[in-house]
C-alpha cells in the first residue's frame, strides 16, 4: 500500500519539507518513484519507505509529545488573547485621559490667547486715542518748550519762593510720566 506525499503529510502532521529531508538519495532510489497523470507528477513512496518513515516521524513526535505534556502550565490560545486584549483596553483608557488631559490645557491657551487680543486691542484703542487728542489740539503756549527753561523747577522768585520747590507740569504725551 503505497503513499503519496501528501498523505504522509496529513498522517505524520509534519510538512513536505520535514519528510523530502529525511529522504536522501539511496532512501529516493529504493522507496520513491515518481508518476504522472494530469499533468503533474507525483511522489510515490512504497511500503516499506513508509514504514521506516512512519517509524521516524513517530518516534520523533512522541518525544515531542512528552516534552509538552511535562510542561504543567499549558498557555491557551484564548487566555494569550485575553490577555493583550485587557493590556490593549488600559492602554486605551490612559491614551483617551491623556488626550482629554491635552484637550483641556488647549482649551486653556485658546482663552489665554482670547485675553490677551483682547487686552492688546483694548490698549490700542486707548494709545489711538491719546494720539488723537494730542494731534488735535492746536498747540498752546503751555506745550511749545521755553527757550530758557532749563529744569522742570521754577526759579525762586519773590512771589512764588515760600520755601518750597515747585514743579511746573508740562504737558503732552508723554507728561504724565515726567510727575
Amino acid at each position: 500500500m503505497s503513499k503519496t506525499m501528501k498523505q504522509l503529510t496529513m498522517e505524520f502532521g509534519v510538512t513536505r519539507q520535514a519528510i523530502m529531508r529525511k529522504m536522501d538519495d539511496n532512501f529516493r532510489s529504493k522507496y520513491v518513484s515518481k508518476i504522472h497523470s494530469n499533468g503533474a507528477s507525483r511522489l510515490i513512496i512504497s511500503d516499506d519507505g513508509y514504514k521506516l518513515l512512519k517509524q521516524h516521524f513517530l518516534n520523533s513526535n512522541r518525544a515531542i509529545s512528552n516534552e509538552n505534556a511535562s510542561y504543567s502550565n499549558h498557555v491557551t490560545h484564548d487566555s494569550v488573547t485575553d490577555t493583550a486584549m485587557e493590556l490593549l483596553e488600559k492602554q486605551l483608557v490612559e491614551k483617551d485621559k491623556q488626550i482629554e488631559k491635552l484637550q483641556q490645557s488647549l482649551s486653556e491657551a485658546h482663552k489665554l490667547l482670547s485675553q490677551q487680543q483682547q487686552l492688546n486691542l483694548s490698549t490700542n484703542r486707548q494709545n489711538e486715542k491719546l494720539l488723537d487728542t494730542t494731534t488735535n489740539n492746536t498747540p498752546s503756549q503751555d506745550d511749545r518748550p521755553l527757550q530758557n527753561d532749563h529744569t522742570d523747577v521754577s526759579e525762586p522768585t519773590k512771589s512764588n519762593y515760600k520755601g518750597v520747590e515747585n514743579k511746573t507740569l508740562k504737558k503732552g504725551l508723554f507728561g504724565w510720566l515726567r510727575r
